[in-house]
Order: C-alpha cells, then structure tokens, then sequence
C-alpha cells in the first residue's frame, strides 16, 4: 500500500522560502513518477513539478527557476524547495506518486498523501 506524508508548510511573506518533503513508502521503487501538485481555493489541480525513476524533471512555467524538486532515494523522501515564492504561490500542496513514468497530466493513476498547506502574504 502507498503511503505519502507531506510536512514543511507554512506562512511566509513574498520572497520567502520553505521546502516541502514528501516520505512515501509501498510504491515501486523501480518505476515510478513523483509529482508535487496543487491545488488553490476555487481552482483546479496543476501540476508543479515532476521527477521520474531516471531522474527526469519537469516544471509548470510559472515555477521555472524558483522552485526545485529532488529526491533522496535512501530517505524515500521527495523535496519541493521552494524560493522566491509568490502571494500566487499560495496553495494545498500535494505529493503524488505513480506507476507511469512518463508522469501524464492529469491521470487518475496517482495515489495522494494528505496535502500540507504554503500561505504567501504581500
């Protein structure tokens, strides 16, 4: 069974920084695409970032060059850094993780963790 558990939200003022850590457990190590996702009050699920078993990484446009996703394979743990982050930056954040490593977007093949939530003031 797949288990994520995302920590490392919070508030900020515009500018700031925070890192997101995501620990999964139960998937297949072996292929795999992890995603951080988000979601704003009234808005839809995008995708922020994503990383597969080979290491390829993806990111939404508007995240380009601020944020950075990695992953440290022995801690089985996904990291969002996060900088120069934006009042529009303000979301849930989600990790999710997937058997398809061409990572679609959207699929309903991801399983979720809980979200944890960033709050980015002007």
């Amino acid at each position: 069974q797949v288990q994520l558990m995302e920590s490392g939200g919070g508030s900020v003022q515009a500018g700031g920084s925070l890192r997101l850590s995501c620990v999964a457990s139960g998937y297949n190590q072996k292929s795999y695409c992890m995603v951080w996702f988000r979601q704003a009050p009234g808005k839809e699920r995008e995708g922020v970032a994503t990383i597969n078993h080979n290491g390829a990484i993806t990111y939404r446009a508007s995240v380009k060059g601020r944020f950075t996703i990695s992953q440290d394979n022995a801690k089985n743990t996904l990291y969002l850094q996060m900088d120069s982050l934006k009042p529009e930056d303000t979301a849930l954040y989600y990790c999710a993780v997937t058997e398809d490593w061409t990572c679609p977007l959207p699929s309903a093949s991801y399983s979720w963790g809980q979200g944890t939530q960033v709050t980015v003031s002007s």
